[in-house]
């Protein structure tokens, strides 16, 4: 296999090429770069970016975000984890970048951000991506889901809930908006480890159909149980939106669904 495509930064060529010996464990993320680069991810980042250092000897914030991006995408968890690529010269390579920032270079870039800062920079880069998606005929599903992230130590809004992997740990409770054809996240809110899975939710959905704006057309909103809510439902009645929600089969419940004689078809699967 031989071939050759363009670094992010400074647009040299890079040859792509098996070799007897191992050169780099992450050949595999030449494709995802690739991409990166196809889509002008770099040019976004440096445009959206709040601020601009001003010292000679610091490495450009768009190359230490990038940086953190890669450091994430081949398994990196926390800030000291980034030298899993540090070494790697080849990727640095493909990445285009003359030094690979170290943890604390990546700590600090995020250290400038404050709470309007990471508003302006999420808020253009979100804005790019939804430009970049395609209106559906026929309208998007929106899935809403939740999940749970165990947290160590102190951190801001960790606190004890629901958590089915480790008990009693403190934890956020995120809660997600995702356009399930193109795989891409509307709206995230980041809450507290002690809510339930609905908490918010309306005003949550509210927001995330502001920002699709009439471009886009929701043809259905699904839900699992954790979001059988009557405000909910009753948001979605209002606004005209087909929805299904999962229902916990209570005796009840399947009383009454036996008695449903005419069901109203959402596709060809759901009724």
């Amino acid at each position: 296999m031989r071939g050759e495509i363009s670094a992010i930064f400074g647009g040299g060529k890079v040859e792509l090429r098996q070799t007897v010996k191992a050169v780099t464990p992450f050949g595999g993320l030449v494709v995802f770069l690739e991409f990166l680069r196809e889509v002008g991810f770099a040019e976004q980042v440096k445009g959206a970016m709040p601020f601009e250092l001003k010292s000679p000897n610091a490495i450009p914030a768009v190359e230490t975000f990038t940086a953190f991006v890669v450091s994430v995408v081949v398994g990196a968890r926390r800030f000291a984890q980034a030298g899993l690529v540090k070494a790697d010269k080849a990727l640095h390579g493909v990445l285009g970048l003359r030094r690979f920032p170290t943890d604390d270079t990546i700590r600090n870039l995020f250290k400038r951000f404050n709470q309007g800062a990471v508003y302006r920079f999420y808020s253009e880069l979100w804005e790019w991506q939804l430009r970049r998606l395609e209106p559906r005929v026929g309208g998007w599903s929106l899935d809403l889901d939740s999940t749970v992230f165990e947290r160590y130590g102190r951190q801001q809004g960790a606190l004890r809930g629901h958590n089915p992997r480790k008990h009693g740990r403190p934890s956020h409770h995120p809660l997600l908006a995702v356009m399930a054809e193109a795989q891409f996240v509307l709206h995230g809110w980041l809450r507290s480890g002690n809510c339930s899975s609905a908490r918010g939710v309306v005003e949550f959905l509210k927001e995330g159909l502001e920002l699709l704006g009439s471009r886009h057309r929701i043809r259905v909103v699904r839900a699992d149980s954790g979001f059988f809510d009557d405000k909910l439902l009753s948001f979605l009645e209002e606004r005209g939106l087909s929805y299904i929600v999962v229902a916990r089969m209570t005796r009840w419940l399947k009383r009454q669904a036996a008695q449903v004689r005419q069901w109203a078809e959402l596709d060809e699967n759901y009724a």
